[in-house]
């Protein structure tokens, strides 16, 4: 396809400002099929396949068998861990500094273009069902229906392509249910002769964690494994960590626990009970979304479909289990920057393979267009990880990422603005004194912190090295990189 021919089929479809490409051409082989499946925050450590503290007692069949069918990620992150500007990064393979979603309040423009529209433009069928969360209507596909902010589990309301804002329909079941079906009919539906890209986001395992009526007792009689640091008491670490208002028990609310919480408890006593409750709820709400998950595989069984059709598994953000005794997410430690990453895609994929290479959300989008067998706009940030599938890394591949989180003293949760660094062994955080605030929000000036963790001798990241002498060279090589970061991706403000 040459530059000119791209470009107007381009305009032809957003009416948009016209995007930037090489040259290109049409691949000689047919082009795949792409189903996203997204949970909203789904920590890998609640997936058998991740092999986690929980391996033993978690249920997710369908997700461990997508796994042994293709390849897991052990080092997917997130460049913002919060649930909008990680679906932002998502959609357009940019930070939030360049796609303009900083934090939870705000919407992303319906002129800029994302994958959904350069994959349109190339004959492709686009769809997104379940959670948007991002302000305004969906544009770029050719059809969608989505969940009013955050939605509910429990008879959900969906608003439909072509309603007014103020339509919606409402429909009997459980939220993930729902979707599935929606997602299922959508694809029966479809021009078969046409490859398709659907987004299918569940809500689940999303606070407030109400199981589907089928799984409230699945977790009765398990006694839920702790992690090691759920009492942790923060000593050494952050004032930034220690005030953040993230703690198991202590800063939930009835409506997280369907209980109303004890009052005479101690700070011991009270995070264990909470836990196993907390904990039981969340693992029955991704019952629920593995279960569907099998049914779309099913589908693309039945339908001929799973050689022709990349399956990704992922969330938006990783989520706190109980470590550090915290839920949520926001943090830059592991357990909200990582997030699961499963792919199947037989022509590339080997069955049971696990990559230990650094995979990012702003990288999907890039890969889905290498896919297409189309260039990649100079604009997105990401890059494609194609190469990766097959268990190799291509030279040059990064050893280093770039995070920053903008919402600072939210009132809610309390966590502070913060970016930082991470490589293989180590992470560096700047929990940096000011952040953009949240809309009707005052941005309340705070200490500038630094944080380093050795995560080869302390996984669990509970020692801060930054003022370690024997750490200095480290602290230096590691500024240094962080700095040069900041200045590739333009984020220096």
């Amino acid at each position: 396809m040459s530059r000119r021919t791209w470009c107007l089929a381009l305009a032809a479809v957003l009416s948009f400002p016209i995007v930037s490409f090489a040259d290109q051409k049409a691949p000689a082989k047919k082009r795949p099929n792409i189903l996203f499946i997204m949970s909203d925050d789904h920590a890998n450590a609640a997936i058998g396949a991740y092999n986690s503290w929980l391996a033993k007692v978690v249920r997710t069949p369908n997700l461990d068998r997508l796994a042994k069918q293709g390849i897991r990620f052990n080092n997917s992150l997130v460049t913002n861990s919060i649930c909008t500007p990680s679906r932002a990064a998502i959609l357009t393979g940019q930070y939030s500094h360049k796609n303009g979603v900083y934090t939870l309040n705000d919407t992303m423009d319906p002129a800029r273009i994302h994958i959904a529209h350069l994959l349109r433009a190339l004959g492709y069928q686009t769809a997104l069902i379940g959670k948007w969360h991002l302000g305004t209507d969906p544009a770029g596909f050719d059809y969608w229906n989505i969940l009013p902010g955050q939605g509910v589990y429990i008879n959900p309301v969906l608003r439909e392509m072509g309603m007014k804002k103020k339509d919606s329909r409402k429909f009997e079941g459980y939220s993930e249910d729902v979707i599935t079906d929606l997602s299922l009919e959508w694809l029966k539906k479809r021009d078969p002769q046409k490859p398709f890209l659907l987004f299918c986001h569940y809500k689940a395992p999303h606070r407030p964690w109400d199981p589907a009526p089928r799984f409230e007792k699945l977790y009765k009689d398990v006694t839920i494994p702790e992690p090691e640091t759920l009492l942790d008491d923060y000593k050494g670490r952050s004032k930034s960590t220690a005030n953040a208002k993230l703690r198991v028990g202590e800063d939930m609310v009835e409506r997280d626990l369907g209980v109303p919480v004890p009052k005479n408890l101690d700070r011991e006593a009270l995070r264990k009970w909470a836990y196993q409750i907390y904990m039981k709820r969340y693992l029955s709400c991704v019952a629920a979304v593995d279960e569907n998950v099998g049914r779309l595989l099913a589908f693309l069984d039945q339908a001929g479909l799973a050689e022709d059709t990349i399956v990704i598994y992922t969330s938006d953000q990783g989520f706190f289990l109980g470590e550090h005794g915290f839920y949520d997410k926001r943090f830059m430690y592991e357990p909200c920057l990582t997030t699961p990453l499963i792919v199947r895609y037989p022509p590339l994929t080997k069955a049971g393979a696990v990559h230990e290479s650094m995979v990012l959300n702003v990288d999907h989008a890039p890969t889905f267009l290498d896919l297409a067998g189309v260039d990649i706009p100079k604009d997105m940030q990401g890059r494609s990880y194609k190469a990766l599938l097959s268990g190799g890394e291509p030279p040059g591949w990064r050893t280093s990422m770039y995070y920053r989180y903008w919402m600072h003293l939210d009132g809610s949760h309390n966590v502070h603005a913060q970016y930082g660094v991470r490589t293989p062994r180590y992470t560096l955080i700047h929990f940096y004194g000011k952040g953009l605030a949240m809309k009707g929000a005052k941005n309340i000036d705070t200490e500038p912190e630094w944080e380093l963790f050795d995560r080869v001798k302390d996984p669990q990241q509970m020692r801060n090295l930054y003022d370690d002498p024997a750490h200095a060279t480290t602290v230096r090589e590691l500024r240094a990189e962080l700095d040069r970061l900041r200045k590739e991706f333009q984020d220096e403000r």
